[in-house]
């Protein structure tokens, strides 16, 4: 009996009503056991406490504690037959954001940050001994990773700019600079740092213990959107790590580009499932909210207005989908990504202004999420590159000419 031919564990249908071209189906059984579990732990054990925590700009650490059980990357489910034991399919990856983000972007990014960015740095950088050391624990959550590459004066222009020095001494490298908007920084267990070596002016990259001497982490308060994630300010001060500990496969910025390649398409499905949190709450709303005598989901500009929304989402699914199957393929390139990060970030932030619109005052308030996600989404719009970066990407790919400088 084939996989085709076996019952599903959910109806897609009502379990992703918003997925109206059905690219879900493409979900193996286990593949939908895991995700109908995260979806269960997310929605008992996470959502209760989303809007008093993004209020209060701290992490639910325990509720997050919750999702790690489900094993959402190490789940012996997501691996059958897979010859590849340490990453689960693409398709299930979109779903992975689609389901984490459609609740909320912080926890989406906090994952990313550890799921997305330093796991794949472990695995695109490091030694089979350092993956089988760091990625392991990172999949199962032992450890929390951050991702520390930004700097407070270099963003977009990180490739030239990059400040942060590391110097070899016998086996040791001195790692000195500072990082910026680093998510998860405080609390992280391991960090993967990208620094400028003094010999030769390569970017290279080293996993450096959260803890250890000579670093100090401030955290980055004042935020407007993804309050929750813990954004840190990292100096790192005279910090010694070993040479086993600097990843061999990262040698240049062109390493670091190909590490932002696969996680610029995960922050393009992570937008894929914000719009549809933000439609999916303001259907709820709508169905219930009357005025005039009459369910306000039944007057026509509101109803053009869910109409277009359901469009993007459907368009975001799309490009997220269609870039899963090619990384699935290994064909697939820089410019995929940077328009499926500038195409999806742009309809999700159509569809929080238009979910503001159609939920009236009453969405200025976190009761109904559509203002959390509202304010998220301008995070999301320029992490992993900046809408007009990722832009400048697709431009250059059309006309051989980089308009960057």
């Amino acid at each position: 009996m084939t996989e085709q031919t076996l019952k599903k564990p959910v109806d897609l249908a009502t379990f992703y009503p918003s997925d109206l071209y059905g690219y879900a189906q493409g979900l193996t059984i286990g593949e939908l056991q895991v995700l109908q579990e995260l979806r269960e732990v997310l929605e008992t054990k996470v959502r209760p406490y989303v809007n008093e925590y993004w209020e209060k700009g701290e992490f639910p650490f325990a509720a997050f504690a919750e999702i790690a059980k489900v094993r959402i990357m190490d789940n012996p489910l997501l691996f059958e037959e897979r010859a590849d034991k340490r990453v689960p399919s693409q398709l299930y990856n979109v779903f992975r954001y689609f389901e984490l983000a459609k609740l909320d972007a912080s926890i989406a990014t906090f994952y990313t940050v550890h799921g997305g960015l330093y796991y794949a740095t472990l695995l695109n950088g490091g030694s089979p001994e350092q993956i089988e050391q760091f990625a392991t624990r990172a999949a199962s959550f032992k450890d929390q990773g951050c991702f520390a590459l930004t700097e407070p004066l270099h963003g977009s222009d990180i490739a030239g700019g990059l400040a942060t020095s590391a110097r070899k001494e016998g086996n040791t490298w001195i790692i000195n600079g500072e990082k910026r908007w680093i998510g998860g920084a405080g609390t992280a267990d391991e960090m993967a740092v990208f620094a400028r070596d003094e010999a030769d002016g390569k970017v290279k990259a080293f996993i450096v213990p959260g803890k250890a001497a000579g670093v100090q982490v401030e955290k980055i308060t004042g935020k407007i959107a993804l309050r929750m994630v813990q954004n840190g300010h990292i100096t790192f001060t005279n910090v010694k790590v070993g040479e086993e500990r600097r990843l061999p496969k990262v040698n240049g910025f062109r390493d670091v580009a190909n590490i932002l390649k696969t996680t610029r398409a995960d922050i393009s499905h992570l937008a894929t499932g914000l719009t549809a949190g933000a439609f999916e709450a303001a259907l709820r709303y709508v169905k219930t909210r009357e005025q005039f005598g009459k369910s306000l989901g039944s007057f026509q500009l509101v109803q053009e207005k869910l109409a277009i929304m359901q469009a993007n989402v459907t368009a975001n699914l799309s490009y997220s989908a269609r870039l899963a199957a090619m990384q699935e393929e290994g064909n697939y390139t820089e410019v995929n990504s940077s328009m499926a990060k500038m195409h999806n970030s742009l309809r999700m932030r159509e569809t929080v202004a238009l979910a503001r619109e159609v939920v009236g005052g009453n969405g200025i308030t976190l009761e109904t999420d559509v203002a959390r996600f509202f304010a998220d989404a301008e995070a999301i719009y320029s992490y992993e590159g900046t809408h007009e970066i990722n832009a400048l990407i697709v431009g250059r790919y059309l006309t051989g000419i980089s308009a960057f400088v």
